[in-house]
């Protein structure tokens, strides 16, 4: 693409697009309701997210208040609502393992100015190249490992330190279960009861709330009977210019340098090369998977809307979002399916939708602060359960492990492997290889050459001339195989013509394969004719130098062209 042609991504394109087509009131009241709603769905997500994570809550609650409204001012998408995912668990938890709170935020903000810089690059598109299978694959995997990680919360095991090892966490949750707690267990199945009948009675409270107001009560009620269980105030504690206190703190978020909060060991990060080394892999498996799940995520919104997203402005604004969140003690952010399709159903009209969602976030987190502290654990792993469940679309997994190809269900399962046992970074980075290899397989299985005969084509070629039909793509993965039929050729054969007019693409292997036969043809004295090459594959042979040689080697466009040649070179040979 020339410089002159190139166009730049306009940050906020949606929010643009809404107000150039006529804002009224009416849409306005429209996305005010929607946000109210969405708003109430995502204070407990957001909480149960951050946990998850590895963080306190309020730290998911600042990611759906900051992110959650620049990542809709600056996007591509009306309808997306943007915060802390599921699917980003098993990514960010093995970060704060490792280098804390403070980790996490500068990789945040790594993974954001990598998402900026991609959809300045008009890569947008390229995201429909990652393969079903794949993004299958791990988003199941995903879903084992949040409901794996949750078990120690909601079965009240104590003393349960995970780590970022399936197998290791797998082994402490076993040796464990001694010490289950039926408390914890009968909050977490009323909540677990409660979230899996609710949306079936189809009223418009959101489960999720109902579901965390049973399991809160079913708590209070273990307490007042003197039973300890383990809530949110119980759990986590914060401290504020001088004021402490437990659960979630009552302010708005802050202005802070990501640096400036703790790393692995309490104590603020140190910035150096060897940090930034460290947390740069995990930045670009945040930067990769946002990418994903946003663009997917608006392109699902567009099919329930019928309208379109801009996916260059949308990767912009989740990149700006994630880039600005880490200064206000958010975590990494992106789009979420479920949230969107909330959103959408309440009748939202614009990103404004979005922004309403987040302010009243930010209402819950100053004005409710205290009430949400009573929120027990068993019930936020209970809620995680559900989050998991639908994330890794058991049915659609089971039906392509019925229905697809064989080479597909081995990526799928491959994928789902590496995720739960290893991690999600391994198993999008193996996928896509597998998936690209078979790929490459499969078009050179379309790339072939045969010698054509005299009912084959209306031309006459004398018997000196053999002419061979040449299909499929001329690439590295296909290019030998479909060289190799010429090098072997009848004895008496002064000219080979090759017509290439099925033949879609050229690469350099390709180029490389014909010159390579041209001379070893040239050697034998076999001149060499290409047939309906289009001009800009002729064009790059030309340029890298393989041209017209007199009586030896040459490009036309049509079958007669090339037996008038054949004829005339065999008669000057003569």
């Amino acid at each position: 693409m020339s410089r002159s042609s190139y166009i730049f991504p306009v940050p906020g394109s949606a929010l643009i697009r809404t107000w150039r087509e006529g804002y009224t009131l009416g849409k306005l009241k429209r996305d005010i309701l929607a946000g109210l709603t969405i708003g109430v769905v995502a204070v407990p997500l957001s909480m149960a997210l951050a946990i998850a994570t590895g963080v306190p809550p309020q730290h998911g609650l600042y990611t759906a208040i900051v992110a959650g409204a620049v990542i809709a001012l600056t996007g591509g998408s009306r309808f997306n609502i943007s915060g802390p995912t599921a699917a980003f668990v098993v990514i960010l938890f093995p970060i704060v393992a490792s280098h804390g709170l403070g980790g996490l935020l500068i990789a945040t903000l790594m993974a954001g100015a990598i998402l900026v810089a991609l959809g300045v690059s008009r890569l947008g598109s390229l995201i429909q190249y990652v393969p079903y299978p794949v993004i299958l694959g791990f988003t199941a995997g995903i879903g084992v490992v949040i409901a794996l990680l949750q078990l120690p919360d909601f079965l009240g095991l104590s003393g349960v330190e995970l780590g970022d090892s399936t197998l290791h966490n797998l082994m402490l949750i076993g040796q464990a279960l001694p010490s289950l707690s039926p408390a914890e267990v009968s909050v977490g199945l009323i909540t677990l009861a409660t979230l899996i009948i609710w949306p079936r009675l189809n009223t418009p409270v959101p489960a999720p709330l109902v579901g965390l107001a049973m399991g809160t009560l079913m708590a209070a009620l273990l307490m007042m009977s003197g039973v300890e269980v383990d809530t949110i105030a119980s759990r986590f504690s914060w401290e504020f210019e001088g004021q402490t206190g437990g659960g979630i703190p009552p302010f708005a978020p802050s202005f802070s340098a990501p640096w400036h909060f703790p790393g692995a060991d309490g104590t603020p990060l140190e910035i150096n090369f060897a940090l930034i080394q460290s947390l740069l892999g995990p930045a670009l498996a945040i930067a990769l998977l946002a990418a994903i799940e946003s663009l997917l995520c608006a392109a699902v919104a567009d099919g329930l809307t019928r309208t379109r997203h801009d996916p260059n402005a949308e990767l912009i604004g989740q990149g700006l979002g994630n880039m600005v969140v880490p200064f206000f003690g958010g975590i990494t952010a992106t789009a979420a399916l479920a949230r969107t399709a909330t959103n959408i159903k309440s009748g939202a009209c614009s990103p404004v939708a979005a922004v309403v969602h987040s302010l009243v976030v930010l209402l819950a987190v100053v004005a409710l602060a205290g009430v949400l502290g009573y929120v027990p654990m068993a019930a936020l792993a209970a809620l995680l359960f559900i989050i998991a469940w639908n994330m890794s679309e058991a049915r659609h997994f089971v039906h392509t492990l019925k229905s697809a190809p064989a080479s597909d269900v081995a990526v799928l399962v491959i994928c789902f492997a590496l995720t739960v046992i290893f991690d999600m970074v391994i198993a999008v980075a193996v996928g896509i290889g597998l998936a690209a290899a078979l790929f490459i397989r499969r078009m050179a299985q379309l790339t072939h050459t045969r010698r054509l005969t005299a009912p084959d084509t209306a031309e006459y070629f004398p018997a000196e001339v053999a002419l061979y039909k040449v299909s499929g793509p001329l690439f590295f993965g296909a290019a030998e195989k479909a060289i190799a039929t010429l090098r072997v050729i009848d004895h008496g054969v002064r000219v080979v013509v090759l017509d290439m007019r099925d033949v879609p693409s050229l690469d350099t292997t390709g180029m490389v394969a014909l010159d390579t036969l041209r001379r070893e043809l040239g050697e034998q004295g076999v001149s060499v004719i290409l047939v309906g090459l289009p001009p800009r594959m002729a064009l790059k042979l030309k340029r890298a130098g393989i041209k017209r040689e007199a009586g030896k080697f040459a490009v036309v466009s049509n079958l007669a062209h090339a037996e008038r040649m054949a004829r005339r070179w065999l008669g000057s040979a003569a």
